[in-house]
């Protein structure tokens, strides 16, 4: 890789190494200035958030708090999942495996493989009848077609079954938004992956608002693949769970995403339903929106998520968003801790949630305030504008360090 040269300004490098060095020292973490990703610690990525006026590239979240690190002795029920719409829908994939230059819009950025190891653990996928097998499409009309196919969706559930096999002690939940009509059409896709092993059964799945198995028992029964499908027919005949009979789910899209409102989805119960026992929060425009999905997956997501809880007067166990890595700080990630937080413990914070503890037994000093609902960018430093252009201009200074040395790599 070449790069055009780079002018400097002139600064002696003792001084350079004096006032860079607490910056360098926190380049790693949440908010700190970047270049590319791995400038980043882990759990993060290096971008910035245009939408939200925030033109410095900083590290932001990626992967939210794994919260078996708080015990697995809760029901199911009592945790929550970061969950992507239409995982497969990838950026980056121009044309489809026949050829076809593929039109479909795009939901995220990276690969579920990607994804599952960075903390997603609620796949949605579109199945549809195509070329005599079962694809992943984002289409309409209930239809596939050449220019809105994807994958084969075998493809994508060999991945889930090599992550589950590498990770035995995750659980991953898929929805399908089902349009297979082929007789047994999914439980032999399912079977030809070998994900049968995992599948939690519908005659485990509890009834009327019940609480779910302890999450230690699906990890030791192995039973650790939950699949909901949109077809009520399908769990008698097929074995495959009526996502709404277990399930409360807001409206997606963009009629979901008007503030201070949680309205159900269609085909799910009201959100105060308590005959269900786990709770779904879609936070997504109607057409995915790459430029803005870093300012929807912050405050506003966050907002949603305690709008949801009022409705429900329960938390979110799956929260659902396009580009998932996208946000202007903790975004989706932080969005899946807080809830993690009120779920498992009842704290603000995940971090105060003591490991096995006791519902309200929090570590006190709270590790912080409850999130921020506020859209209006924030500028920190000093308040004299000469000290914060300094402080500007050796970010830049560092930005470009670092620019040059990622090119001479």
């Amino acid at each position: 890789m070449r790069c055009s040269s780079i002018s400097y300004p002139l600064i002696s490098l003792p001084l350079l190494c004096l006032v860079c060095s607490p910056i360098l020292s926190l380049a790693a973490s949440l908010g700190s200035t970047c270049a590319i990703d791995r400038n980043c610690g882990s759990g993060l990525h290096c971008e910035t958030c245009l939408a939200n006026r925030n033109v410095r590239p900083r590290c932001t979240r990626v992967q939210p708090t794994d919260p078996k690190s708080k015990g697995t002795g809760l029901p199911f029920n009592r945790y929550a999942w970061l969950t992507t719409h239409n995982s497969f829908a990838r950026l980056g994939q121009i044309r489809s495996p026949s050829g076809t230059p593929n039109v479909a819009p795009r939901n995220q950025q990276d690969t579920v493989t990607q994804q599952l190891n960075n903390g997603v653990r609620g796949l949605m996928l579109d199945m549809y009848d195509f070329q005599n097998d079962i694809w992943l499409c984002h289409s309409y009309g209930g239809n596939c077609y050449n220019y809105t196919a994807f994958v084969p969706a075998i493809e994508v559930l060999n991945e889930i079954n090599v992550f589950l096999e590498a990770n035995p002690s995750e659980v991953i939940t898929i929805f399908i938004e089902d349009y297979v009509t082929s007789p047994m059409g999914l439980p032999k896709v399912f079977n030809a992956s070998g994900l049968m092993k995992y599948w939690f059964p519908v005659s485990h799945m509890p009834k009327n608002g019940g609480n779910w198995p302890l999450l230690s028992d699906m990890i030791k029964s192995n039973l650790r693949l939950l699949v909901f499908t949109s077809k009520s027919w399908k769990e008698n005949k097929e074995g495959i769970a009526y996502e709404w009979r277990y399930v409360v789910e807001n409206q997606y899209g963009t009629l979901g995403m008007t503030a201070g409102s949680c309205p159900n989805r269609a085909e799910s119960a009201p959100m105060s339903t308590v005959s269900r026992s786990l709770v779904l929060v879609n936070y997504f425009p109607d057409i995915p929106d790459f430029a803005t999905a870093c300012k929807k997956n912050s405050a506003p997501l966050l907002d949603m998520l305690n709008t949801c809880h009022n409705s429900s007067n329960r938390w979110a166990n799956y929260i659902t968003v396009d580009f998932y890595k996208r946000s202007d700080g903790g975004g989706a990630a932080e969005a899946t801790d807080v809830s993690n937080a009120r779920l498992i413990c009842g704290c603000n914070n995940l971090s105060s949630c003591k490991v096995n503890g006791s519902f309200g037994n929090c570590d006190m000093p709270e590790a912080g305030p409850a999130p921020r609902t506020s859209n209006t960018p924030q500028l920190t430093g000093t308040s004299s504008s000469s000290g914060f252009m300094f402080k500007s201009w050796l970010k830049l200074v560092l930005v470009k360090i670092m620019l040059l040395n990622a090119c001479l790599l």
